[in-house]
């Protein structure tokens, strides 16, 4: 990680990553995001996957069936906030809390109005929300089965995503919410023919990597790819309705001149890596004068090796950004909890949760606009007293 933080004017605790990570690049988005405000489009993609159902794929819900519906009782805790009723209650977790409480109390403090768009999922919303294609379609299959969607609709689906991002009149900061989602953006890249396996992290403290590689390496065997493929082949193959919306929203807003921040950690970057492969040379150094990926600290600083001098996420940009001869630029925000009054939020600096519902983007861009970390740990410790039936006292260790 380059030490550019207090040459740049970065707020305190944050850090700049990647290879795309110059003093004047830098500059140059915190001059544009400190005045941005509430005036950009924070758009949250909510999707399904089989693959989320596998036994020890993922801890965004501790079992199959909770994470069913981990996207929906996320999306409600961010529209709704902790006091409020919700239909659906917060999944269990082996450790933390969900992140969309990190992205509630962020979003309060720049104002921002969430956006969430549906796709892919077991059952419907009944917030606000835009719906891209019938229910019936419902998650994608498991990985492992090589078929996870139809091209059909990935076509569908990536041209819903680019019509609404050439549509769009101010900035964009793009979120997701996918259980599962970690294994297909391994799945993707790994098609690709990267080697990502030992970089992509995941929602439990030791990421199952073992697991998500033979399930992406069944994928790919089941899928029997011959010759040279597009990227419909590979996202219908390996993919999650989530990826095809927003490769299209990020290569619409593009066309549009929309700068971007895409707020999450390797699930961005696998989309990144789609979009990328879409255009070409000229047009790729224009997508990533415009983009960022913008996350929680506890990602930027994740290193699977101790023999490593640099985290997971900025070598997994570098790879792609080499792979694609772009640099890509990381930047992740301040916030820690080590002094928070709550151990569900300590759990975070325990190797929990670490990242999701575009939490890192929006607490970054909360301190760009002036709130500091402190701020940020006192309203997240008096939003978790507000969960309803979760939490009824303060925790303790």
């Amino acid at each position: 990680m380059k030490n550019i933080a207090s040459q740049s004017k970065l707020p305190p605790g944050c850090i700049a990553f990647g290879r795309g990570a110059s003093r004047s690049f830098v500059k140059q988005w915190l001059s544009f995001w400190s005045n941005v405000k509430n005036d950009f489009s924070f758009v949250l993609i909510l999707a399904g996957s089989r693959t989320a159902e596998l036994e020890g794929i993922s801890a965004a819900g501790a079992t199959s069936a909770s994470r069913k519906f981990t996207a929906v009782a996320d999306a409600e805790l961010l529209l709704n906030g902790p006091g409020s009723h919700r239909k659906f209650a917060l999944p269990p977790l082996d450790g933390g809390v969900s992140p969309a409480l990190i992205s509630y109390v962020s979003s309060r403090f720049i104002g921002v109005d969430p956006i969430v768009v549906s796709v892919g999922l077991p059952c419907l919303p009944e917030f606000p929300h835009l719906r891209l294609e019938p229910l019936v379609h419902g998650p994608a299959n498991c990985v492992s089965t090589g078929k996870a969607m139809d091209q059909e609709r990935v076509r569908s689906l990536w041209d819903r995503g680019f019509s609404i991002g050439r549509k769009l009149s101010r900035p964009l900061v793009l979120a997701e919410c996918v259980p599962g989602g970690t294994t297909t953006a391994q799945a993707v890249l790994t098609g690709l023919g990267l080697s990502v396996s030992d970089l992509i992290s995941g929602s439990s403290v030791e990421p199952p990597r073992d697991l998500k590689t033979i399930v992406v390496g069944r994928g790919l065997k089941s899928a029997n790819f011959q010759g040279r493929i597009s990227p419909y082949q590979l996202l219908a193959a390996i993919g999650d309705p989530f990826q095809p919306v927003a490769v299209g929203l990020l290569l619409g807003a593009r066309q549009s001149g929309q700068q971007v921040v895409m707020a999450g950690g390797s699930q961005m970057v696998a989309v990144l890596a789609m979009a990328l492969w879409d255009l070409n040379a000229e047009q790729r150094r224009d997508l990533v004068s415009r983009v960022v990926v913008g996350t929680t600290a506890w990602l930027a600083t994740e290193n699977s090796s101790s023999l490593k001098k640099v985290g997971n996420l900025e070598l997994l940009l570098d790879r792609v950004g080499e792979y694609f001869g772009v640099n890509l630029l990381g930047l992740s925000t301040g916030l820690r909890f080590h002094t928070s009054t709550h151990k569900e939020l300590r759990d975070y600096e325990r190797g929990y949760v670490k990242e999701g519902v575009g939490a890192g983007a929006l607490a970054l861009l909360a301190q760009v606009n002036g709130i500091s970390c402190n701020q940020l740990v006192d309203a997240c410790d008096s939003a978790i007293e507000k969960l309803e039936g979760t939490f009824s006292e303060k925790s303790i260790d």
